[in-house]
């Protein structure tokens, strides 16, 4: 399975508008419930509940929020890119323009796994990250996933 399997260009959003860490959520949240059944609500309250435990923010202008809910049936990837970087809760308190979401199913625990071990592989290549940030366009965000992404 690949990253770009899990993703829909209906979930990628090019430019943020948010300010914040709850207005990334939301904004994430509303462009990935268009690929889904689930309630942009419910998504938005999962991923705030996680960000509750600790950032996703990993560092680097990189955030990877992510949760398990009943609702979802299969993993669900989304990406967003903000230009100007959001304050984020970050562990290096760096402004985040890179976001990747994650969903999966409640009892999901090693395709979850799997799924961030990739991201985070992809995450790693500078190469990657330049071509992400300097894109202008969904279909830019991804065409460089596919091109990148391998399988897990």
């Amino acid at each position: 399975m690949r990253i770009s399997q899990l993703l829909s260009k209906r979930s990628i959003i090019a430019n943020l508008n948010a300010q914040d860490k709850k207005g990334v959520i939301d904004e994430l949240a509303l462009a990935v419930s268009k690929t889904t059944k689930v309630p942009v609500k419910e998504l938005a309250t999962v991923l705030l509940e996680r960000e509750q435990l600790g950032s996703t923010g990993i560092g680097g202008g990189i955030a990877i929020p992510h949760g398990k809910l009943d609702s979802v049936h299969s993993i669900i990837v989304g990406f967003g890119l903000s230009r100007k970087g959001v304050e984020y809760e970050s562990l290096d308190n760096k402004p985040v323009h890179i976001f990747f979401l994650l969903l999966t199913p409640e009892n999901s625990t090693g395709g979850h796994l799997k799924v961030l071990a990739q991201i985070s592989k992809l995450l790693k290549m500078d190469q990657f990250k330049k071509g992400l940030i300097a894109a202008q366009s969904v279909d830019d965000i991804y065409d460089i996933i596919m091109d990148q992404d391998e399988d897990f």
